[in-house]
């Protein structure tokens, strides 16, 4: 089995929603159960995916088939696709800065996850950091505030954290995913890494249960010109700049009329998004603007079961 590493870069607010919440919110979004970490839904991504194939192909293109499997199964031969798609997790959550605007936070419990999906050479080289109530910044952050008589601080929403300046894992780690996110951008790994913050997880995990974005949504009645009765209600968001990964895997075919490999699968897959790169609209909402992703497929990528 072969896999490829995926990100997803929110260009606007994402809502992967659940359906009625129970709680203040009428509208959440998905949710790890352990973690309470957003996820994207690999059923999400996978359905937006094969959309993305068919505007750029015929539909009836037999790549498409043996990724994703026919379209017709009652016409076709019936077989799943060889594309398997991993759920999105959470790596940075943008979390508003007292200074520098806003923070790209990620903290080690989503890194060491991160970790293990990166080629062993990509993790002998970024360490996690162990971090009990300071956060990490690079030396070139823009996001550190003096305090006087507390020293460097950083400021978070309503939370002030003591600071471990010029941290070395911070760097690498922010150089690293600034490389991966925009490969092909300069101003913006600069941008991302001046912004770079690692937190600890406690923090981290109460921002990101507190610092998602929620939306009033009203529906106007024509004639009154109010509240249309029982119109109003809270959807919940994750918001712009909010990068997620995960994997895509790629088994030999499971067609009974193809022999193709994994590596050929992966080939195909290729053929149908040559661009490293893709615009694509995941989650609900689209007609308000929800959803717009940067895909970025990562050159970086794992070895298979056949080495």
């Amino acid at each position: 089995m072969e896999h490829q590493l995926f990100y997803l870069h929110a260009l606007s607010a994402l809502h992967a929603g659940t359906g009625q919440g129970v709680g203040a919110i009428d509208l959440p979004i998905a949710r790890a159960r352990a973690t309470q970490l957003p996820l994207l839904p690999g059923s999400s991504l996978k359905g937006v995916l094969r959309d993305q194939a068919s505007q750029t192909s015929t539909r009836d293109n037999p790549n498409i088939a043996a990724l994703f499997g026919p379209d017709n199964t009652a016409m076709d031969s019936p077989h799943a696709g060889a594309l398997v798609v991993g759920d999105a997790n959470l790596l940075i959550l943008p979390v508003r800065a007292f200074c520098g605007v806003v923070a790209f936070a990620t903290c080690p419990f989503i890194l060491r996850r991160y970790a293990r999906d990166l080629p062993a050479a990509c993790r002998d080289k970024l360490p996690i950091p162990t971090l009990d109530t300071e956060a990490a910044l690079p030396e070139c952050s823009v996001l550190q505030y003096s305090v006087p008589d507390a020293g460097q601080q950083l400021l978070l929403e309503d939370l002030n954290l003591s600071i471990q300046q010029n941290h070395a894992e911070a760097k690498a780690w922010a150089t690293y995913l600034a490389n991966a996110l925009y490969p092909n951008d300069n101003n913006w790994q600069t941008e991302f890494t001046a912004h770079f913050a690692i937190l600890p997880d406690n923090v981290f995990s109460f921002l990101a249960d507190t610092a998602t974005e929620i939306r009033a949504r009203v529906r106007i009645d024509p004639h009154t010109r109010t509240v249309a009765n029982g119109a109003l209600w809270y959807e919940e968001n994750l918001p712009a700049e909010s990068v997620l990964w995960g994997m895509l895997a790629f088994s030999p075919s499971r067609s009974s009329n193809s022999s193709d490999s994994a590596q050929d699968m992966q080939a195909k897959f290729k053929t149908c998004f040559s661009q490293p790169e893709q615009l694509m609209q995941l989650g609900g909402k689209h007609t308000v603007g929800r959803g717009l992703c940067r895909l970025v497929l990562s050159a970086a990528h794992t070895e298979g079961e056949q080495k």
